[in-house]
């Protein structure tokens, strides 16, 4: 005993012994004592290093009799919490593909931005792109985020917030840009696979809305004006704002028609809808008999969507509101497509014209005429 309550175990095992803590009847071992290599105060501990670890993982938060949250239940919470959100489930599934058993059963508590960066550094070795293996890290900070918030003992939050910053490379824009052309035999490719699967597919190419706004969709979002229908299309939950706000978006009167029937009589707030958790998985086939290459996803929808606003024209602003996302991000990924038509007219008026050049005897100075 070390504290009132608190406990440091030790067991001896062939190789090097481990600790342990034992606190309110549950035990966690939590490192490695040091009798075959010397201390490093994460993973390898001297007696009075483990001392203080027991007494912080136990006492940090007093009066919580739960034993310590490890790696895989923080995922099985946070897959728990994407469900309840509306979220993809995906991202937690796959995520549990990836983890290693060592990382599964470690203590939430006791990670450390070491172990972290060399596991996403393993997912590199397994040939994945920086990109894949820099979603795969967003998803267990999520995780691991909401499982400090929910237990004040994980004060080590800094270990997933460096430890797996983003990858240089996976800021690569990789976005798929489809012309129009492939875009509606996308769409008409979709409606050979299933009626509802291919109404799903013509709202996200048609809108440019995420999978996730458009699994939210209702009868009651739809605004059937004969002329200009629109779709009330609710915000996506990204980011620290949670609040779901509705945002007009105009569709076409043969879109509109579609959604009427699948409405049908259907109560106001029944989900359109039936969710496909992994939509990219039913979406191959119909890019397959296209001839198109693996690349090619739902996702691609909403970026061609965006481009084709930019070339026409369209504001950023309102092709960023139009698409719920921000200046900044269209900006930052769709850059070089801002300067469409409309905007090389305006510009190509401004070129200089060589074909009567003055003499330089007739030309004066700028501060001349400013006097």
């Amino acid at each position: 005993m070390i504290a009132p309550g608190i406990f440091l175990a030790y067991r001896r095992n062939a190789g090097p012994g481990t600790w342990s803590v034992k606190c309110h009847g549950w035990l966690k071992r939590f490192g490695l004592a040091d009798d075959h290599e010397d201390a490093n105060g994460e993973s390898v501990m001297t007696y009075w290093q483990a001392l203080e670890r027991a007494k912080s993982l136990a006492r940090a938060g007093e009066g919580n009799s739960e034993q310590p949250i490890s790696v895989a239940k923080a995922v099985d919470a946070y897959e728990a919490d994407l469900e309840t959100r509306g979220g993809r489930r995906y991202n937690a599934t796959q995520l549990r593909l990836h983890l290693t058993d060592a990382l599964k059963s470690k203590t939430v508590a006791l990670l450390t931005e070491r172990e972290l960066r060399d596991w996403r550094a393993g997912l590199l070795k397994k040939e994945l792109k920086p990109s894949s293996a820099d979603r795969i890290g967003r998803a267990l900070k999520a995780a691991l985020a909401l499982a400090a918030r929910n237990d004040k003992r994980i004060t080590n939050t800094a270990a997933w917030q460096n430890g797996l910053k983003k990858l240089p490379d996976s800021e690569v824009a990789r976005n798929v840009i489809l012309p129009d052309e492939a875009v509606t035999a996308l769409v008409s490719g979709s409606y050979d696979e299933d009626r509802d699967f291919g109404l799903l597919i013509d709202v996200l190419a048609e809108t440019g809305a995420r999978e996730s706004q458009v699994f939210r969709l209702t009868p009651a979002d739809l605004q059937d004006h004969l002329t200009a229908p629109r779709l009330m299309m609710p915000t996506s939950r990204k980011g620290k704002n949670r609040k779901v706000e509705y945002r007009p978006l105009p569709i076409s009167t043969r879109l509109a028609k579609a959604l009427r029937q699948q409405a049908g009589d259907r109560a106001a707030h029944v989900l359109l809808f039936d969710k496909i958790w992994n939509l990219a998985t039913t979406f191959r086939p119909v890019v397959e008999r296209m001839g198109l290459g693996p690349e090619v996803t739902p996702y691609a929808l909403r970026h061609s969507s965006i481009v084709r606003q930019l070339l026409k024209g369209v504001p950023t602003r309102v092709v960023a509101a139009h698409h719920d996302t921000s200046v900044a991000m269209i900006e930052k990924n769709y850059s070089r497509y801002i300067i469409g038509d409309p905007s090389e007219a305006l510009t190509r008026a401004t070129l200089l014209n060589f074909q009567n050049v003055p003499r330089l005897a007739d030309v004066a100075p700028l501060e001349r005429l400013a006097s």
